[in-house]
């Protein structure tokens, strides 16, 4: 098939588009940089530069491609990982899956895609209430914290969006908190070094339940979903989501660091905000039954306990 993917470079994309390749897919990459275009051509894809917030240009680069599949994994993720300004952090991000969405599927439909794939989250955006891991048709939270709530509503847009997509196939893959290569939870990673430098602490009881995927088993299942994948949500993590205080002091301890410090809960709301507490303390994990059972994938790091040993990168 001809596959378009959108992000390219990015983290995800970087893994992705190799294993497209490698199945026998033609692929075209966008990139919005164009001193990016030779990365592209060597993960053997070929390049386009347009700007996601473009939509004339998107549609120039969409109808150029003739794809079969579109591939949206935009983020614009740049800067340190900053929690207590967390909403600042995803703004970009937010309009990309809003804005960015939007000119895709646009494009997308002129040229007659026949399937839409799209990258959500799956981390914290659960509702807050029941047990403590979720599946796809439980509610999202009807009241995340204010720096979050931007950011629950351009996912939920894009969802909407894309599913709603009568004339395609449209997919949405809530990955977990990605780790591995290129990615923040990595060696040297922006996260690993807060976690390094003892400045992401275990706040509270750390019962907040995290779901995690490392990078190139998400692009594995991203594959499966490209391929055969049908309309809906799809939920991308590990079999074993754990509370804060279960994987964070085991991380630090892959990363040869030190244990990590224990604030109360008032003190961590002072330190690293609202959004921080919740995330540490009541947020939900994510099952993966749905995309093992529909898209015949399984993982290669079934729990982070041997991801965080072996696949850091």
């Amino acid at each position: 098939m001809k596959i378009f993917v959108a992000g390219a470079t990015g983290a995800l994309g970087q893994q992705l588009v190799p294993q497209l390749v490698a199945n026998g897919h033609e692929v075209v990459g966008m990139t919005r940089t164009p001193g990016k275009q030779d990365l592209v051509r060597s993960l053997g894809a070929r390049p386009v530069v347009a700007d996601a917030l473009d939509p004339e240009a998107v549609a120039e680069a969409v109808a150029s491609a003739e794809p079969d599949v579109i591939v949206h994994q935009l983020t614009a993720l740049s800067g340190d990982f900053d929690m207590k300004h967390i909403g600042d952090f995803f703004a970009a991000t937010n309009r990309l899956r809003r804005e960015g969405t939007d000119h895709l599927l646009a494009a997308g439909r002129a040229v007659g895609v026949k399937r839409f794939v799209a990258q959500s989250y799956a981390g914290w955006p659960g509702a807050r209430s029941g047990g403590p891991v979720k599946t796809e048709e439980d509610p999202l939270d009807p009241s995340p914290p204010d720096a979050l709530r931007d950011g629950l509503d351009a996912i939920q847009y894009l969802e909407e969006a894309v599913t709603g997509a009568t004339w395609t196939e449209g997919v949405v893959l809530r990955y977990g908190g990605f780790y591995g290569p290129g990615t923040g939870m990595s060696r040297g990673g922006d996260q690993a070094q807060l976690i390094e430098k003892r400045k992401w602490p275990v706040i509270g009881d750390g019962a907040g339940v995290w779901s995690f995927i490392q990078i190139e088993d998400a692009a594995a299942a991203s594959v499966e979903a490209i391929e055969h994948g049908r309309r809906g949500v799809y939920n991308v993590v590990d079999d074993e989501p754990a509370p804060v205080r279960e994987w964070l002091p085991a991380l630090a301890t892959a990363l040869g660091a030190r244990k990590p410090m224990r604030l109360p809960r008032w003190l961590g709301r002072i330190a690293a905000g609202e959004a921080a507490v919740v995330m540490m303390t009541e947020v939900r994990g994510a099952s993966n039954a749905k995309a093992k059972r529909e898209l015949g994938w399984q993982p290669r790091y079934p729990s982070w306990r041997q991801g965080f040993g072996e696949g850091l990168g």
